[in-house]
């Protein structure tokens, strides 16, 4: 694994991200941003940068709860019995916001450009769970600088909130796969709709789906509903829109 663990500075203070870069050649690579799921850093996200990375990227991953200092890696085999940690990951999420997030991906956008390993201006976007909801703000808000997003088993990308992700279509430029996870709460059909209509009307070409029969989680290999199935086609579909958009 060509992993390096990284500090950038923030207006906020200093955040952890890790870099990992393809095992073989030397770049450049055109740059990603791997936006993590709800239960934080840890070796499955690993594993899934260096996936994406030795298919010809720069990805970068950074940690979205920083704020919140240093933690262990949580275990997903025990997280059903382990209540401390459980709840100590509950603490997490209150750190990050919209509004925390976006400004966040404004200065990692800006360290991928300089970056002599990166190629070109022009980066992709990955994200899960939690994830998923700031890749569509991060093509939303960066309209000139996200040109591919890929969002997998994501919640809340279309609701009736005054800040629902969907809102920002008309402001999108990049392509984008949406991949729901199958009864799931936090991105139904209705939701699924309403996502599409919106990108639709805004001229974004985009594909809006639910990949049906796989639970929210259905990516990440250590997660208790990880579904291979599904994960092999989220791997062949966001590869196939990186290569079509960033190559």
């Amino acid at each position: 694994m060509s992993r390096t663990d990284v500090t950038i500075p923030t207006p906020d203070g200093d955040a952890r991200a890790f870099v990992f870069t393809p095992d073989w050649g030397a770049g450049p690579w055109p740059g990603v941003i791997f936006y993590m799921d709800g239960p934080a850093i840890r070796p499955a996200l690993f594993e899934m940068g260096q996936r994406l990375a030795d298919a010809g990227y720069y990805v970068l991953l950074p940690d979205m709860f920083w704020r919140a200092g240093p933690y262990e890696p949580i275990v997903m085999a025990n997280i059903k019995t382990d209540e401390d940690r459980r709840a100590f990951f509950g603490k997490l999420f209150p750190s990050t916001s919209p509004e925390k997030s976006m400004s966040d991906t404004g200065v990692f956008l800006d360290f991928l450009s300089r970056q002599p390993a990166v190629k070109g201006a022009k980066v992709g976007v990955t994200g899960y769970c939690m994830g998923g909801a700031m890749v569509l703000r991060a093509a939303g808000t960066y309209p000139d600088r996200i040109a591919a997003g890929g969002a997998f088993h994501g919640g809340n990308l279309a609701t009736d909130a005054p800040d629902s992700p969907h809102l920002l279509a008309p402001r999108m430029k990049a392509k984008l796969l949406v991949a729901g996870a199958d009864e799931d709460k936090g991105f139904d059909d209705a939701q699924c709709e309403r996502l599409d209509a919106a990108l639709k009307a805004a001229g974004v070409d985009a594909e809006v789906t639910i990949y049906r029969g796989a639970r929210h989680g259905y990516a990440p290999k250590d997660m208790p509903v990880y579904n291979e199935d599904a994960a092999e086609r989220h791997w062949r579909e966001l590869i196939a829109l990186f290569d079509s958009v960033l190559k």
